[in-house]
């Protein structure tokens, strides 16, 4: 009897599956690099019904990120700025330009009643709590420290038009909580862009990072003490972000 497949095609569940572990590890790249945040959601710049420049507020004229974001140390968000704000300053200044009608129309004479759209553009997810103030000022007494704006915004005042400079991803945030001592700074520099450390804070940073227990810092659940004894400590776990 005449043989019905050529002898090759006993290959066949050889090379299916080595074309099913090629395929699905190249389909896994893929999702892991183009879904990843560092590709989708880093340098997400959306329009703005008014191009306010932060390089030029912040930047030139330095002004404190907490005039306009006034909410960063009381609660879990930042704020964004009133058109009572703004006005403050452009009912005198550039009063009359044309980049500005949105602000003078949300202003109505004095009324207010019609908030200006801005696009938000640092997001994380509904179902991850995140408090401003929790970050800006962290630990207690000698312990005092902050994380930087720049920290998670990046140089703010160098860019003309505000980008997404992080992931702000899970992975991201736990990098930062198993380790926060290199994100420690000074709580009167919390605004300060360029701000570096010196050997002495570096050193008092590491000691401050010790004293917390920042949720899902794996590497704070335990210790060990000055005498070799190994502690548990209790850490917010998942629950700490994931109300």
């Amino acid at each position: 009897m005449a043989q019905i497949f050529p002898k090759w095609w006993n290959k066949t569940p050889a090379l299916a599956l080595v074309g099913t572990l090629v395929g699905g590890g190249g389909g896994a790249f893929a999702l892991y690099y183009w879904a990843s945040p560092w590709n989708t959601d880093v340098g997400y710049a959306p329009r703005q019904p008014i191009p306010y420049s932060h390089k030029l507020h912040a930047g030139e004229m330095g002004m404190d990120c907490r005039y306009c974001h006034s909410y960063v140390e009381r609660g879990p968000h930042s704020g964004v700025p009133s058109t009572a704000v703004c006005m403050n300053c452009h009912q005198q200044v550039k009063k009359d330009s044309e980049k500005l009608q949105a602000l003078r129309d949300s202003w109505e004479g004095g009324n207010g009643t019609k908030s200006v759209a801005w696009v938000k553009i640092h997001k994380t997810p509904d179902f991850a709590y995140f408090n401003h103030s929790a970050h800006v000022a962290v630990g207690v007494g000698e312990n005092r420290a902050a994380v930087g704006c720049e920290t998670c915004h990046g140089r703010i005042d160098q860019m003309e038009v505000v980008a997404q400079n992080q992931p702000l991803s899970m992975s991201w945030c736990l990098d930062c909580h198993g380790n926060p001592a290199p994100n420690l700074r000074p709580v009167d520099q919390v605004t300060a862009m360029g701000w570096k450390g010196d050997l002495s804070w570096n050193e008092k940073a590491t000691r401050i990072a010790k004293t917390l227990n920042p949720p899902g810092s794996l590497t704070r659940v335990a210790q060990y003490n000055e005498k070799g004894e190994l502690e548990l400590h209790a850490t917010a776990g998942c629950t700490g972000c994931h109300r």
